[in-house]
């Protein structure tokens, strides 16, 4: 059987044009979705984004817990999709399979590293995309292209069956163009939660590194979602007098050494080739100290605490998804690299203190697409998606 997905926009990799049917029938039967290929598909190859890692791994026998789940549900997959080279990327380049168009803005990238589900999603291919967020891998894609994504609390959702980058920093995600579809594939995958915030908290260390474009919306948001909670918003520095840049060389340090830890050896035996960027990266991962990374790791640790007793059980932070709108596709590479270090430095935040951060949608009056997050307590999940839901639904109903 032909493959039956027009691939417009370079979505998908050459090994991932397949379909699977679902199981059974269930809660979302009737969606198609495309999984990032970093996701084991009984039968078929998972690529990491590298034709070296494609030609060195096994094809899998098992689904990942993640992908059988949503096929036990009603869904159908519509085969893998592109990711960065190993997911170590925020950009959505890939140096040998291409750069996926952006629907939302087709002079622009999607962002990566799930930048193939980003697309897939964008151009009405599929309903949802798997993904995976470690930097903001699911967010930044999100708030590129004007799509519902999110990071998970760390290790709600089962990460088995899934090509690690940073293990203690990788999250199972996914990216679906309408709340409605967002929130059908989040009750099959998370677990209930109570979560029922009383306070607002606005980031404002976090707000200061976006640019200019992000303000008058969050300003928006953080308005409408005091309004909704009927509570006065408080301003902070989430790292008080510490600048969020060095928590992101923490994740950055501690990240790189916990890669080459995972991959080092891989890399060492069968010197696969990298696109220039990632292949920097690696480099300097190898060259990471135990002693550099229990610093970082340490430091770490720290902040997962200082984050976590600020929201209580009770808080919800607003704060950007990204700190620009997508980086033009002939961006020059050092501005493309500024823009990712400062983008990371708010990213960090959620992924250092392992919590779970949703990133809706917004299109400005001129059509410009970006996203603004909430950042809940561990395992508020849902309750913070349905919250970010009734958010959207308000801010609409305001510009109508």
């Amino acid at each position: 059987m032909s493959f039956p997905i027009d691939d417009t926009v370079g979505a998908w990799v050459p090994h991932g044009r397949f379909v699977i049917e679902p199981g059974a029938s269930g809660p979302l039967s009737g969606l198609t979705f495309a999984a990032k290929d970093v996701f084991d598909v009984a039968g078929h190859p998972t690529g990491a984004g590298n034709p070296t890692w494609l030609a060195t791994h096994a094809v899998p026998t098992a689904h990942s817990p993640v992908v059988a789940r949503l096929l036990g549900a009603g869904a159908t997959l519509m085969g893998k999709v592109l990711t960065d080279e190993l997911a170590y990327s925020l950009h959505g380049d890939n140096a040998h399979y291409g750069t996926p168009i952006n629907s939302a803005a087709p002079e622009r990238v999607t962002g990566g590293s799930s930048s193939g589900s980003c697309a897939a999603v964008a151009a009405h291919l599929v309903d949802f995309a798997l993904g995976t967020d470690t930097g903001g891998s699911t967010r930044v894609p999100a708030s590129y292209a004007g799509l519902w994504g999110l990071r998970t609390t760390h290790g709600l959702v089962s990460a088995q069956g899934l090509v690690p980058l940073h293990p203690a920093f990788d999250t199972v995600t996914w990216l679906a163009l309408d709340a409605t579809t967002f929130e059908r594939v989040a009750t099959v995958l998370l677990p209930p939660s109570t979560f029922a915030p009383t306070r607002v908290l606005v980031l404002q260390d976090a707000w200061d590194l976006a640019d200019p474009v992000f303000a008058e919306p969050l300003q928006r948001a953080r308005d409408a979602l005091a309004a909704m909670l009927t509570t006065k918003p408080q301003p902070l520095r989430v790292a008080g007098d510490t600048p969020l840049t060095a928590w992101r060389q923490t994740y950055a340090t501690a990240g790189a050494h916990e890669g080459w830890a995972t991959h080092g050896a891989w890399i060492t035996e069968h010197q696969p080739v990298f696109g220039a960027a990632i292949g920097a990266r690696w480099k300097a991962a190898s060259a990471v100290t135990d002693e550099a990374a229990a610093a970082a790791r340490a430091q770490a640790t720290r902040v997962r605490e200082q984050v976590r007793a600020l929201l209580g059980i009770d808080a919800v932070a607003v704060l950007p998804s990204a700190a620009s709108l997508a980086p033009r596709r002939d961006a020059d590479p050092a501005d493309v690299d500024a823009v990712r270090l400062r983008t990371m430095a708010i990213t960090c935040i959620a992924g250092l203190a392992g919590l779970p951060q949703v990133s809706l949608p917004l299109t400005l009056a001129d059509g410009t697409v970006l996203g603004i997050s909430l950042l809940g307590p561990a395992g508020s999940d849902l309750a913070l998606i349905r919250l970010a839901v009734q958010l959207q639904g308000t801010l609409n109903a305001q510009h109508r």
